[in-house]
């Protein structure tokens, strides 16, 4: 999991955090696995870019990339997250390491033309990449207080476990179409 704090597990134990919990639900899903937490807190899609050689080991089945979240919080150009998206996306496929692409919604409030320009990027690029889509990795966690940290911007325990839980079937799907 190529990401931020969402993937690092910011403030949670490894146990409860996202990359161990999708572990354990797709092993629930009878999918063997070993998820690797390759997340950095506060990471931009640019943080990625510098590191995803190094950060998504070359034994890799599926790279899930979950980056684009703190460039929507930095508000910076969609323009510049789209590059940085389709250099990552570009390097994967390089080293012949298949990625699903993780998104995330703006909310309608940081304003229309930004919050669509950026809704834009994460369908337009699997769609370019031919790369499975999970459209936004907080679905059903975000604005939820009970399933975030105080913060209101990071899952809890509890929330991570149902992000991992409605992302488990098409981490499991992608790895199924991959495999010969």
């Amino acid at each position: 999991m190529l990401g931020d704090s969402i993937t690092a597990g910011y403030g949670l134990p490894a146990a409860q955090a996202l990359p161990n919990q999708l572990h354990l639900a797709l092993a629930k899903l009878g999918v063997p696995n070993v998820v690797r937490a390759a997340g950095v807190s506060g990471d931009t899609t640019a943080g990625g870019v510098s590191r995803v050689d190094f950060s998504v080991q070359k034994d890799t089945d599926l790279a899930i990339v979950a980056l684009g979240a703190n460039d929507l919080l930095q508000g910076l150009d969609p323009k510049a997250t789209r590059a940085n998206l389709d250099r990552i996306l570009k390097r994967l496929e390089a080293r012949r390491i298949p990625a699903l692409l993780t998104g995330i919604v703006a909310p309608v409030e940081i304003g229309g033309a930004y919050a669509r320009d950026y809704n834009a990027i994460f369908p337009a690029l699997a769609k370019a990449h031919h790369a499975p889509l999970y459209p936004n990795l907080v679905e059903g966690v975000a604005r939820i207080p009970a399933l975030n940290q105080a913060d209101g911007i990071h899952p809890n325990a509890r929330g991570a476990q149902i992000i991992a839980a409605k992302l488990a079937p098409v981490v499991a799907k992608a790895l199924t179409s991959r495999r010969p």
